[in-house]
Parts: structure tokens; sequence; C-alpha cells
């Protein structure tokens, strides 16, 4: 039998990374003069990306970007986000035991998120992290992204796993989209960057710490999901 994946978000599920995004992102609108963003504004900016964050904070704070000049903002938020890792990051407490204990059940684990997969790779080598995954794949890994199916489809598969055998944890919208699309039971973590409270986004288990996140929960999971929906996408 295929072992079970576990797939995480990265940014908000995973790794508390919101002052260091928020730091690099308003070094990069300064560069336009546009004023700073806060901590408050980060549940409305990420999720899709760099350069999507980037366009909703210029357009919160009222300046609206033409195409022309995004590239020259993601490469400069690139560029200050990669020089200053791993930064303020860290992982979340007990995700690395909750890690550790899933590896020893002989669990897989990946990590499918929107953000480019350059990025995602250097901060999760950086905080010694690597070993733990089977697959990183980002928002410009494939052609498409979360909460298209196909972005964790695809990792799934470059996993080593199989979709009747996999959970998605994540802490917002499209993480529990994609799970839903993808015929994959969800997990929802409530301390990342979600506008809304996770609850009411539809997961099918909410776990406020990763403590909670032990090989027998995985296992209920699946097989509660795959007794609920016996038909849950086969590929």
């Amino acid at each position: 039998m295929t072992p079970v994946l576990v797939v995480f978000d990265l940014d908000g599920t995973l790794l508390d990374t919101h002052a260091d995004l928020v730091e690099s992102l308003n070094y990069t609108i300064a560069a336009i003069d546009v004023a700073p963003v806060s901590y408050d504004d980060l549940t409305h900016l990420v999720g899709h990306g760099a350069k999507v964050m980037i366009e909703r904070a210029c357009s919160l704070r009222g300046h609206p970007l033409s195409q022309e000049q995004l590239p020259a903002l993601l490469d400069r938020f690139i560029a200050h986000y990669t020089d200053n890792m791993p930064g303020h990051t860290a992982p979340y407490p007990g995700l690395v035991e909750a890690m550790d204990q899933l590896k020893s059940a002989g669990c897989k684990l990946a990590v499918c998120t929107n953000k480019l997969e350059g990025l995602a790779r250097s901060l999760i080598e950086k905080l010694e992290l690597t070993h733990y995954f089977d697959a990183i794949t980002g928002g410009d890994t494939f052609t498409v992204r979360k909460p298209d199916a196909q972005h964790l489809l695809g990792t799934i598969e470059r996993a080593g796993g199989d979709v009747r055998n996999s959970v998605m944890i994540g802490d917002s919208i499209n993480d529990i989209l994609v799970a839903r699309n993808a015929g994959v039971p969800s997990i929802a973590v409530p301390f990342g960057y979600s506008d809304a409270p996770v609850e009411t986004l539809g997961p099918n288990r909410v776990i406020t710490h990763f403590k909670e996140l032990t090989p027998a929960l995985i296992d209920e999971l699946i097989m509660d999901f795959t007794a609920a929906t016996p038909t849950a996408a086969a590929g």
C-alpha cells in the first residue's frame, strides 16, 4: 500500500513568515513611494504569491500598478527576501516534533505552496528542514496553482503518493479549496493568515497546535473521508 502523504502549505502553516513578508513587501513598495503595510493587512495580501501580494498592497494603499511596473518590483522583492533569509521566520511550535512522529510512522511529507518554488526551497533549506520533504512545489512549478486541483495532484505525484491516501494541511481558503477540488481531506490551522475564521472554510478537521497532528489523527481522517466519499478522486 502507498504510504500516507501529508501535504503542507508553507506560509502561515509550516512557517511563521509574517515579519519577513511584511519587511520585504514594505521595502519593495517604498521604491514607488507607497505607504507601508502592517501585519494586520497581511491576511488580505498573502496566499497567491509575491506578485499578487505586491499588487494587492499597492491597491490597498490607493496606488494601482501597471503591468509594466510589476517585473522590477517583483525582482526587488525576491532579492530582498532572499538576501535576508531566514530572518525572523521559524517553524510553528510543535511542527518539527509532529513531522518526526509522522516520518517515524512511515508517512511521506510534501509542501504545496503558492510561493515561488525557488523562494520556498531556499527558505526551507536555510531552516534545515529540506530532508523532511519528498516534494516541494510552488506557485510556478506547474502551469496552475492552488486552488486548482492539479497543483495538489501534481505535488502528490512528485512525492510518490496516492490521492486516496493523502491529506492537505493549510491556513487559508486556497488550501481547503485545493483539497476539495482534488478529492483529498483537509486540516486547517487557525494561527496563519486567513482573513476568515478557518472553521468557516469547511475543512474536515481543525487543529490549534501541531501537537494534535499525530499519525492516528491522519489515519482516522483518511478513513472517515473515504467512508463518507467512497468514490473520492481515484485519479
